[in-house]
């Protein structure tokens, strides 16, 4: 899941929100952030996903956005999610069938989905609409051709229910493409309430308290951590919070864009910083090779099972972790509880992805369900089911599922433009965004040696000087 990920681009897009977010405004959302996850309880909130959503998250209310009859049409959708992600995604298009009478087929796609597409588009079978996770596919997807730009409608339902930032950043050559129809905040950490309980564990605000809190939940017999290395995209998400609050927005945003390179000493800080934890085996489940071993879910799975003896007592990853704790018996809130990534650097970081939905094929069809999840209507039915989060800034709140997650929304929404999204999305896919390549393999690389710093800075740069063009 790259929103995924976190989970904010640049370089790859026209009129991103480089420059826009400043140090302070950072640390007003990161403060914001944690006041709101330390200060909320348990417990599943009312919203059951089984009514119609609407704005407002409770009972059926008017639909606040006017869709055509298409009765006879038929849509194909594209994404990369699976497993819970995908069915609840399902049963959005299925609300936008009833109320138009199109036919919607989801299709499961393989990542990294620009790949995919370019196999189905070859075959002379585009899908309709992809949900793209990454602003470089947005712009690959525009300079080969395959995107359409949204029509009046959907642009309306785009500049009413979002800040100029999350709409900028799916726009390529000043022209609107991508619906950021899902969002993640990824500067969070969950942990197993009962192993920190019987340790004795606090939930720390810097780097520096995290590496107590980790001995501590050690000392006390279980492993501090649970790292999903099998899929490196997880990794890139450790660095980029460590990067951020360390390095700042201003390197971040410079080497997000390959303004810098990769063996700026700013690099190797992070990456020895890193490597207080991935360079500790048995801080790791399974230690390091146990780690590339895990794909992401069970890397979730396994911190929230087990009783007095989970695999690990934390996992870190975005808001979207709650669709994973949810296939386990672990109560948000209660079981399964999360703090805000601590600071390393003068402030928290505040790093977030998304997912927008690109019309590849143009019909009416398309433009009105992309018409449809730019409206708070679609994006109230998924968030009524737990495990996602909008940047639509006119969803109600109380359709989220338990405080925890309302809360995460209200900072994310509070943030508006002032965000950074996730750097290895801004980047072209061949280094950011695909397995076993780039800054993925490398990064999975480093944790299965994480005293070759030099080493992954030079691999690292050589892999974005090629993909970023020099």
């Amino acid at each position: 899941m790259r929103t995924t990920s976190s989970t904010i681009r640049t370089r790859r897009t026209t009129g991103g929100t480089t420059g826009r977010s400043t140090r302070a405004v950072t640390a007003l959302a990161a403060g914001a952030l944690a006041f709101s996850l330390t200060a909320c309880g348990g417990g599943d909130g009312d919203g059951d996903g089984k009514e119609s959503a609407r704005p407002g998250g409770g009972k059926e209310t008017a639909a606040s956005v006017t869709l055509p009859k298409l009765d006879g049409a038929s849509l194909e959708v594209a994404a990369v999610w699976t497993g819970t992600e995908q069915a609840n995604f399902k049963k959005v298009l299925a609300e936008f069938e009833k109320r138009t009478g199109a036919k919607v087929t989801f299709v499961p796609a393989q990542d990294p989905i620009i790949n995919f597409l370019g196999s189905k588009i070859a075959g002379g079978q585009p899908p309709d609409i992809a949900m793209l996770p990454q602003p470089g596919a947005i712009k690959q997807a525009v300079d080969k051709g395959w995107a359409k730009p949204l029509g009046a409608e959907a642009l309306k339902e785009l500049g009413e229910n979002y800040s100029q930032g999350w709409q900028d950043i799916g726009k390529v050559g000043g022209k609107q493409y991508g619906v950021y129809y899902k969002a993640a905040n990824k500067s969070l950490i969950w942990y197993n309430a009962r192993v920190f309980e019987n340790a004795g564990a606090q939930e720390p605000k810097t780097w520096d308290e995290l590496l107590t809190t980790a001995q501590t939940v050690y000392d006390s017999g279980v492993t501090p951590f649970s790292v999903g290395g099998a899929e490196g995209w997880t990794l890139t998400d450790w660095f980029e919070n460590v990067y951020l609050s360390q390095a700042g927005p201003e390197k971040y945003d410079q080497l997000a864009r390959h303004e810098i390179k990769w063996t700026d000493p700013s690099v190797k800080e992070a990456l020895t910083t890193l490597a207080e934890i991935w360079g500790k085996k048995d801080y790791l489940a399974g230690g390091p090779r146990g780690a590339l071993q895990t794909e992401f879910p069970a890397s979730v799975t396994q911190t929230f099972t087990g009783g007095d003896q989970p695999k690990a007592g934390m996992v870190y990853e975005g808001d979207f972790v709650q669709v994973n704790i949810g296939e386990t018996e672990a109560k948000v809130g209660t079981d399964a509880k999360v703090f805000p990534f601590p600071a390393v650097g003068d402030t928290a970081p505040v790093v977030s992805g998304g997912d927008a939905a690109v019309i590849l094929e143009d019909s009416k069809a398309a433009q009105a369900l992309a018409t449809f999840l730019a409206s708070p209507d679609a994006a109230t039915i998924q968030a009524k089911l737990g495990g996602y989060l909008s940047p639509n800034k006119n969803v109600d709140t109380s359709a989220y599922p338990n405080d925890v997650q309302r809360k995460i929304a209200e900072a994310l929404i509070a943030a508006g433009d002032d965000f950074r999204f996730d750097m290895s999305d801004q980047a072209p896919q061949a280094f950011g965004g695909t397995p076993g390549k780039g800054e993925w393999k490398a990064l999975q690389d480093f944790l299965k040696n994480p005293k070759d710093v030099a080493g992954t800075q030079r691999k690292l740069e050589a892999d974005a000087a090629a993909a970023y063009g020099g």
